[in-house]
């Protein structure tokens, strides 16, 4: 049973390349010896499909990397400034530094370091220490807003093209 059906899957693959080839053959003018330059029908078909198929590999590309967001959030409150207005400030610096770490460990990772101490079978310490490092370039600012009272957000976007270049210059 299972040999007929691989006959049968084998036998449709066979009938759909012959088809193929058949319909090509209706665009060639047999009588006219070998194709030459672009003007024939058939190169023109095969450049088609080959323009088809390129579109569309730029297209499964270009949605293989989507862009990337990253959010960052300050408080105004404990910024050291004495000026309200200062404080506002630098809160919102500090979202959009924030903001940049997160887009940082979306592209190149984060190393993360753990320490468990168990007595008898009794967690007594467990640290974790995090590092992350990269370079972002081409970082686009999206929207800074006011969350609250107290808190500023930040929402940053990296485009594909920018994380490739990251990418390969970080290779």
């Amino acid at each position: 049973m299972y040999r007929s059906r691989r006959f049968k899957a084998g036998t449709a693959i066979a009938i759909s390349g012959a088809f193929t080839l058949l319909s090509a053959c209706n665009h060639v003018n047999l009588a006219q010896g070998p194709i030459q330059g672009t003007d024939a029908p058939a190169v023109r078909d095969a450049m088609a499909v080959e323009k088809a198929l390129n579109d569309t590999d730029a297209m499964v590309t270009a949605q293989a990397v989507p862009s990337i967001r990253g959010t960052g959030y300050a408080t105004i409150s404990a910024q050291p400034a004495t000026n309200v207005n200062q404080k506002r400030l630098m809160a919102i610096r500090v979202a959009r530094l924030d903001a940049m770490r997160d887009l940082t460990e979306q592209v190149h990772g984060m190393r993360l370091d753990t320490r468990t101490t168990v007595i008898d079978a009794v967690l007594q310490n467990d640290t974790t220490r995090t590092t992350v490092s990269g370079t972002i370039r081409g970082a686009r600012t999206l929207r800074i807003n006011p969350v609250g009272r107290d808190t500023y957000e930040v929402v940053m976007e990296l485009d594909r093209d920018m994380i490739a270049r990251i990418m390969k210059a970080a290779r």
